[in-house]
Formats: C-alpha cells, structure tokens, sequence
C-alpha cells in the first residue's frame, strides 16, 4: 500500500495530466463532428493496418499447410485426367482396368533431403513401400522430370535425380518428335544435354523437349525443358543444350509415377530378348 501510496505521489501531476488529456480529447471527438470523425477513421485505419499485418503473418505461417494442400490436388487432378482419357480404338482395352483404362497413377511427395551441388546427387522423399512406391518409378515435379527412384524404405524413398552423371532419360524434341538421349554433364544444375539428334533435323531456340514414353518408367509428353542452344561438334549428331523445367533448388513436392502395366511391359521385353 506504502509503494502505491508513493507512487502516485511521485507521478500525481502526470497521471492528472493524463486524465485530463483524456477529458479533453473526449470532449473534442463528441462535440465537435470534424474531430470525431477524423478520429474515427484514424482509428479505422490503424485497425485495418493492424489487422492486414496480421492476416500476413498467418497466410505465412500456413504456406506449408498450403503447400501440401496444392500438391495433393494437382495430383488428384492427373490422376482424374488419366482415368478420362478413353483408347480411341475399341480392338485395344486396358486388362488392368478396364472402366478407366487408366495407365499410370501418381501419387504426391514431400523432399526430406535434396542435393545440388554433387556430380551424383540424389533426394529423399517421405514415401516408401507402404505408400505403394517401388524401384524405377518415375519421378516428377511442377510437370518436369525430376528423377527415378533407386531405392525404398517402409516410409521413405530416395531418388537418383535428374542432376546425376548416370542418369539418362529417352527425350524427344516435341515440334518434329526426333528424339534422342538426355543426360547431365555435371556443369549447371539448371541445364542437360540431349544427344544423339541428326543434323539434318531443323532445331530452334526455344523448341521444347518432352519424355518420348519409350520406356515403362516415364510416360509420354512429360516436360524436360527447352533448347537454349545447340553444336555441331564435328560429329553427325547436335549437342543441345536444354534449360530444365525443373528447378531443382526449390523442389519442395513431387509425384510419383506408377506404371501400372509397367511389369506386363518388362515381362515382354524379357521374353523378346
């Protein structure tokens, strides 16, 4: 009681100054209309200033949540795509499923590791053999290629990715559909090298490489990236440089692909050879 009793009398002349200010501005903001609504809308604006910083702060909060939602409907959309597409001729159906004649079945992925910056760099996702994921499944992210997967856990998987010296991948340029052999040199995580296209094929700046679906990993159409440029090195091949669709510094989901006729495919291959 002694401490409040000394300080109120330390700062009685503030806390009077105080009161009075308050009497004050109260009577000017409610008998005086300009004043009350300047003050009104000064108050106005702070809330709403308080209010947007506020709504920032926790539309940043949940980008992640966000995040995880996007990836989980963009997969729902290409697997709702696989299944309307319908084989134009009725000698061919789908034995797998036969009211959908769907082909491959993705399924959505977050990166758990990523590396860049090796000559063999692999990533690791948080889905694994109970999720339904095997070897050799194709791996893709924002509608590019991103990699294979090499190996599976219960829960987890790892990826041997685009960004890797044994990596190849069958790539065609889409305007002509020439296609040939797609492979990392180690250089720019940001660039691939396609090989293995003749010369007397027209190339252009700008011309976009796709996925040829010539294997039971990847399917057809997928985006690899464009040509930045293309050399004739003396050979009777270009040497084109293509810019990726991926980039793989901010890879943060993926989707992974399963063919799901992919083990009628090998058992055929097998047989021929």
């Amino acid at each position: 009681m002694r401490s409040l009793l000394n300080f109120l009398e330390r700062y009685n002349n503030l806390i009077i100054f105080l009161i009075l200010e308050g009497i004050g501005v109260y009577l000017l903001a409610t008998r005086n209309y300009y004043h009350n609504t300047r003050m009104v809308n000064g108050i106005r604006w702070v809330t709403y200033g308080a209010e947007e910083k506020l709504n920032n702060t926790r539309s940043y909060l949940n980008l992640r949540q966000i995040n995880e939602n996007l990836a989980a409907e963009n997969t729902a959309l290409r697997n709702s795509i696989n299944r309307l597409v319908r084989n134009n001729n009725p000698v061919f159906f789908s034995v797998s499923d036969t009211v959908y004649q769907q082909l491959y079945q993705y399924t959505t992925a977050r990166l758990t590791s990523n590396s860049v910056n090796k000559q063999k760099n692999f990533f690791t996702i948080n889905k694994g053999t109970r999720h339904g994921i095997t070897n050799d499944m194709a791996v893709i992210a924002d509608g590019g290629v991103a990699g294979v997967i090499v190996g599976c856990s219960e829960n987890f998987s790892v990826v041997m990715s685009l960004l890797n010296l044994d990596f190849r991948l069958s790539a065609r340029l889409k305007s002509n559909g020439y296609f040939g052999s797609l492979s990392w040199d180690g250089r720019d995580y940001r660039k691939a090298i396609l090989s293995d296209i003749p010369q007397h094929v027209n190339v252009n700046v700008g011309d976009t490489i796709e996925t040829t679906g010539y294997s039971a990993v990847f399917p057809e159409g997928v985006i690899v990236g464009t040509v930045v440029d293309y050399q004739k090195p003396g050979s009777d091949f270009y040497e084109i440089t293509v810019l990726l669709e991926t980039d793989f510094r901010k890879l943060h989901f993926v989707d992974v692909v399963a063919n799901k006729r992919k083990s009628e495919f090998i058992e055929l291959e097998n047989q021929i050879q």
